[in-house]
Order: C-alpha cells, then structure tokens, then sequence
C-alpha cells in the first residue's frame, strides 16, 4: 500500500485546538455488507475509502473523491491519493480517498458503482462531516481520471423510495478535477491497458462508444478543470483536448492546461517543472467558481 502498514493515532484534545486528522485511515467499507457484485470477501472485494476532514478553521464546505490512477489494475495512493487529500486539506476541502475494485477481478461497472456510491455517502454525511451537498465533487487521474469522467458522464438523481437512505441521494458530481486522465476507449488515443482491464479485450462496441467519456457528455456535465503534459507517452494528451472540446460544445464551463514538459503520472509534481503550478491553478479556478468561499451563517 506504500507507505506501510496503517497506524492508529491517538490524539491528545485541548480546549481550541483545531481536531488533527490522521495521516492515512483508517479505511472504511462503502457498504456495510457486501458491494454490488462482490465476488468473494478478500480486501480485492472491498471496496473502501478513507476520509481527510478539512480542519475545523479552514472548513469552508466544500468535499471532494479523490481517485487514485493505475490502469484499473492497481492504485497509486500516495501520490495520487493521500499527498492529495492533504492538499484538498490545505484549501479547507474535505477528501475522501477512494479505493475502488479493479480489473481483471472486477470490470465494468464495478468501479463506477464505487465511485456514485461514494458520492452518494458523502452527500449522506455532509451534516456530520461539515459539508454542503450541493459541492461536492470528484477528482481522477489517469485511469482515475477516466473513473471520474465517467462519473460525470453516467449519474442519476437517486432513488427516494431506496431501503438503503444512502441510494436516495444524487451522484452527480458537483464539478470534476482530471489530471491527465485516460477518456476515450477508442484508436488512435486510447490507453489500451486500462481498457483491457476495464472492458476485456475484445469489447463489446457498444460499451466501449458507452466508456469513450468525451461522447458522453451533454450540457448536464459538471465544470471541469483539466491538466496534461504534451511529453505524456502513455496517456495522450489528446484525451484532455477531446473532452474539453466535447464540454465547449455543450457549452458546460471548463478549464484545460496543457504543459509542455512532464512525463506522465506526476502527481502534484516536484516544482522542477512548470506543471507543478497546476495546484495554484485549480485553486484559482475553484476560487473563481465559489467553491472555496466560507460557508455562509
């Protein structure tokens, strides 16, 4: 997992501090029983999340899932995952980090259906964790960022007469966050690893036209923020191009940065290319949009 084995923090409280969260975990299960599908009851089978609360004076409302990259065959958690909810964290926002199921064990839709369930349980727990359901939104890359697009590209409004409280609410992200992400399924763009393992490798036409994001996209599609690097070999930046352009035309707000120089899967990059301003970016756009204001009394 990377960083080694979780450890249990115990926190000393005084009166006025500000509640620390832990470094990683503890991880919880998106369902208490078993997931849609589960095939069995090994961690593979499981998905889970861990969540980041943005501290109590910095709080301002906002949430976002986190999806780790990995060509649907592993997650890329720390600097993809935990590196990045800290600094969600560093602009008031609450992430929650998700470790959805993976192929070849698991294809589609199984990890579309762990990320609509972690939004939908966000939203159920905006009360308690200090959240606006109406800003909530969720961010991918790589192969998360396609998990993402696709969450943005295939929601519904939930289900009010659900058993479970958490099915009635909306999965519809609130604006979408893709760093280099993999979008369409299709030649001469496609990242043919994530869809092997997402898909299989021979297919169904229809499926992969259904998973090719950027044909997806209709003017009920979140803003968007993206990045990619022109140097990115195993993720064409023309996955980027073709989303954006698929949102100009349906005239949803969106933002595209293209950088010259980076290769792929960089993270929030070392600050020895220009790539890693992106985060100041995101957060000017996030500013611009409002969804870094304090919550009003």
């Amino acid at each position: 997992m990377g960083r080694g084995s979780l450890v249990a923090i115990v926190l000393v409280l005084v009166p006025g501090a500000t509640l620390a969260q832990p470094a990683e975990g503890p991880w919880q299960r998106l369902w208490q029983g078993d997931a849609p599908g589960a095939q069995g009851q090994d961690p593979a089978d499981v998905p889970v999340y861990v969540l980041y609360r943005a501290a109590s004076d910095k709080a301002n409302g906002t949430a976002v899932v986190v999806c780790p990259g990995g060509g649907y065959a592993t997650h890329a958690l720390n600097h993809e995952g935990h590196d990045i909810a800290k600094w969600w964290n560093s602009l008031g926002v609450t992430a929650v980090v998700l470790k959805y199921r993976l192929g070849p064990r698991y294809r589609h839709p199984a990890p579309l259906t762990d990320a609509q369930r972690a939004i939908r349980l966000t939203r159920h727990h905006a009360k308690e964790w200090g959240i606006d359901p109406r800003r909530v939104g969720i961010m991918g890359f790589s192969a998360g960022g396609h998990l993402a697009s696709t969450a943005g590209t295939h929601f519904d409004l939930g289900t009010p007469e659900a058993d479970d409280p958490i099915d009635r609410h909306s999965c519809r992200p609130d604006f979408l966050v893709l760093l280099y992400p993999v979008i369409t399924m299709t030649e001469p763009f496609a990242h043919v690893g994530s869809r092997n393992n997402l898909l299989g490798k021979k297919p169904d036409p229809k499926l992969v036209e259904q998973l090719s994001t950027e044909r997806r996209v209709t003017a009920a599609t979140p803003p968007t923020f993206l990045v990619h690097t022109t140097e990115d070999k195993a993720v064409p930046p023309e996955n980027s191009v073709l989303f954006y352009l698929a949102l100009c035309k349906h005239k949803v707000p969106a933002e595209l940065h293209i950088y010259e120089k980076g290769r792929h899967g960089l993270g929030l990059g070392d600050g020895t290319l220009p790539y890693a301003s992106w985060p100041q970016r995101c957060a000017a756009w996030l500013h611009g949009r409002g969804l870094l204001d304090m919550p009003k009394q």
